[in-house]
């Protein structure tokens, strides 16, 4: 699946959030890339961007499924009724809302065990992301410190 094409200005040094990508909804964030980025800052912004790509994989494939299935759950239960697919109009035929929560809930219950690991996976990385980010603020204050002690003692 393609992620969006959107891309921040050149000399920009900050990530930037693009709009919601067509197939998981999902706004794509690119990273930016500081030119004396430390191994434990690289570390995660590689968790992060990684986090990121699985999420929008994950809900674009998960998207495409539901829109399949929706589509052949109204199919098949038109056809049930003796309905066409299409309306003499030429307008698309629908299900009232009823109808549509029996699908929303099979959905949902057959998917719930998927949904589930993505959760934990999301949250595990998550709290992954926040320790990496904790280290780095202790190492760019360490940074900060050295710099004031070699200042002073020189």
């Amino acid at each position: 699946m393609a992620v969006s094409r959107f891309c921040p200005p050149r000399k920009s040094c900050h990530d930037w959030i693009g709009p919601p990508d067509k197939h998981s909804n999902l706004q794509p964030v690119h990273f930016y890339i500081p030119e004396n980025e430390s191994p434990l800052e690289q570390k995660l912004r590689e968790l992060r961007q990684e986090t990121q790509e699985r999420n929008q994989q994950f809900w674009a494939n998960q998207n495409l499924t539901f829109l399949k299935e929706k589509e052949e759950f109204i199919d098949s239960r038109l056809k049930a009724k003796g309905l066409e697919l299409r309306a003499e109009s030429g307008q698309k035929a629908t299900l009232n809302a009823e109808e549509m929560a029996d699908f929303y809930k099979e959905f949902l219950s057959k998917n719930f065990r998927k949904h589930m690991y993505c959760n934990r996976d999301w949250y595990k990385r998550n709290l992954a992301i926040t320790f990496f980010m904790g280290k780095v603020a202790l190492e760019r204050i360490w940074n900060k410190l050295r710099l004031k002690q070699k200042k002073t003692s020189n």
